[in-house]
């Protein structure tokens, strides 16, 4: 009786039938299902960021708007920007509100993800639903409960702080700046809270409890087992919500906007609002599109930390 051999390398070979398509089309099908939101966000963004730039590159103003045309004016607007020492603290004065709000919204969010992982079933839920109902309250609205609680004459804030006996009658938040950003923060951070609370909770049902018993029963304290333990698995979770949150943060414009009922002080001047006043306030638009295509370059440098992130998560997936 005689066997048919054969031969190793066709042993080997993957079947290539109708149920396996071949490799080359396998790999470009997560490019085809993500092309139609590309050509959408292209279609959507593609045109009024072009528009932006454009009006960067003009003078703009009153004069121009009526007519229609603006007049071509090269990089004379980002010249003048970038040389104003004004603009420079405008910066600073971001960047520093940026990275205490953004700080302050990752170490309260992290206690309340941990604590949430020591309560009971019931308990967690309720908070959950809290959370949820802040996430879900309009910004406008969330803004004015704050401008109720630090009003000057009938603000809950300063009703509490006289009768433990300080002196804080009728006493105005936004004329110290300092004061006035505090306010700003906390209210920023009360909205970021339920977003970076739930996604932190989230991830830290992936870290193994065994891990973390065996690095207790070891000896260490609860601070080692954390930053040796669960934060090196957290870690992507965090660099996302991190670069989301100074995103977020570096571009807000309606808190300080409304807080202030339309009427910032040159002190509470972050970028985005900055861009606005000298687009709308003094109707300069060359010099506002310019000052938001400036801003628009600051981020994409964090935008493109969160995409590696991504990236890599992905690939480790």
């Amino acid at each position: 009786m005689t066997s048919t051999a054969v031969p190793p390398q066709a042993a080997t070979e993957p079947s290539s039938g109708p149920s396996s398509p071949p490799r080359r089309r396998r790999d470009r099908m997560p490019y085809w299902l993500v092309l139609p939101s590309i050509v959408v966000i292209a279609a959507v963004l593609a045109y009024p960021l072009f528009q932006l730039f454009s009006l960067s590159l003009q003078q703009y103003r009153l004069k121009e708007l009526l007519k229609g045309k603006g007049t071509f004016i090269g990089l004379k607007n980002y010249q003048a920007i970038l040389t104003d020492p004004f603009f420079w603290q405008v910066v600073l004065r971001s960047v520093v509100f940026t990275a205490v709000a953004v700080t302050l919204t990752i170490g309260i969010g992290t206690g309340i993800a941990l604590l949430m992982r020591r309560m009971n079933r019931a308990m967690r839920i309720a908070l959950n639903a809290v959370l949820i109902m802040v996430w879900a309250i309009p910004g406008l609205v969330s803004i004015a409960v704050f401008q109720w609680m630090v009003d000057y004459e009938f603000g809950v804030v300063n009703y509490l702080l006289t009768k433990l006996g300080l002196d804080f009658d009728k006493h105005n938040w936004f004329e110290n700046p300092v004061q006035g950003f505090a306010v700003i923060a906390a209210l920023v951070v009360w909205g970021a809270l339920p977003f970076v609370v739930i996604t932190l909770y989230a991830g830290l049902t992936q870290v193994p409890r065994e891990l973390e018993e065996a690095a207790m029963v070891d000896g260490a304290t609860s601070r080692q087992v954390f930053w040796n333990v669960t934060m090196p698995v957290l870690r992507p979770v965090y660099v996302i919500l991190t670069s989301l949150s100074v995103i977020w943060d570096f571009m807000v414009f309606q808190q300080i906007w409304v807080m202030l009922n339309g009427r910032p002080t040159p002190d509470y001047y972050t970028i985005g609002v900055y861009s606005f006043v000298q687009s709308f306030g003094v109707n300069d638009y060359g010099k506002g599109s310019a000052i938001a295509v400036i801003m628009v370059l600051m981020l994409l440098s964090v935008t493109w930390i969160y995409i590696r992130q991504m990236v890599k998560i992905g690939e480790v997936k």
